[in-house]
C-alpha cells in the first residue's frame, strides 16, 4: 500500500488514521492480539452461519468492547472474505439488502461504523469479562491438535477437517481467557500422564525380560 498516496487522498482529518494503519502478511497474524472479531459476508449458508445484522451485532459489541479488543474484519471487494478468513471469526454480520443491492467495502464500513457509533451512545454498565485472543486460541487449538493426533483420535493426514469443526463448536461458546488456560492446562497433563505411562510399560517390558 501506498501511504503517501492515500494521505493525499485523504482529508486533514484522517492523518492520525493514516498513521495508525499497521501492514501484516496476512489475516491471521493481524488478527492475533484480538478476543473478538467479527466479519461481513453477503454470502450466507455454510461455514457462514452464525450472522446477525449491523444493529444487533452492535449492541453486543459496545458491551464486549469494555474489556475485549475488537476487530471488524472486512473482505476484499471482489472476493469478499475466504473460507480461512471465515473460520478465524467468532460471528459474521450480513448487511440487510434488496435481493439485487449490493455494498462496496466503503459503504459497508460505513454503515457498521454508523451502528456502532449508535451503539456507543447507550449506557455502557454491563459487566463484560475478557476474552481469549485470537493469539491465544491459536494455541490451544495447536495443542489440542497436537495431543489429539498423537492418541489417534483425529487423522494426521487431515487433521484440519477435524479441528475446523472443534473451531467452530469453540467459537460458539466465546472462550474467556481463564477457560483457554485450563484447557491447555488439561491437554499438558494429558500429554505428561501418556508420556509417563508410555516410559513405565517401557521400564516394565524391560524389568519383564530381565527376569526371564
Amino acid at each position: 500500500y501506498d501511504l503517501e498516496k492515500i494521505r493525499k487522498l485523504a482529508t486533514h482529518f484522517a492523518s492520525d488514521v493514516i498513521d495508525g494503519i499497521a501492514i501484516f502478511e496476512n489475516v491471521k497474524e493481524a488478527l492475533a492480539s484480538y478476543n473478538y472479531v467479527v466479519g461481513t459476508t453477503a454470502r450466507l449458508g455454510g461455514e457462514r452461519a452464525l450472522v446477525s445484522s449491523p444493529s444487533d451485532m452492535a449492541k453486543r459489541l459496545a458491551e464486549l468492547s469494555q474489556n475485549n479488543k475488537i476487530a471488524i474484519l472486512f473482505g476484499s471487494e471482489d472476493k469478499g472474505l475466504l473460507n480461512e478468513d471465515i473460520r478465524l471469526c467468532h460471528e459474521l454480520i450480513n448487511i440487510p439488502s434488496s435481493d439485487f443491492s449490493s455494498f462496496n467495502v466503503s459503504q459497508a464500513v460505513l454503515l457498521v461504523c454508523y451502528e456502532l457509533f449508535l451503539a456507543g451512545l447507550e449506557d455502557k454498565t454491563k459487566f463484560s469479562p475478557r476474552l481469549a485472543s485470537r493469539h491465544e486460541l491459536d494455541g490451544m487449538y495447536e495443542q489440542v491438535k497436537d495431543i489429539l493426533i498423537r492418541i489417534d483420535y483425529i487423522n494426521n493426514e487431515n487433521p484440519d477437517y477435524w479441528m475446523n469443526k472443534l473451531r467452530h463448536y469453540f467459537t460458539r461458546l466465546k472462550l474467556k481467557a481463564g477457560e483457554v488456560s485450563i484447557i491447555r492446562g488439561i491437554c499438558r497433563q494429558i500429554d505428561w500422564y501418556g508420556k509417563s505411562s508410555y516410559k513405565k510399560g517401557a521400564e516394565d517390558k524391560i524389568n519383564q525380560r530381565d527376569i526371564l
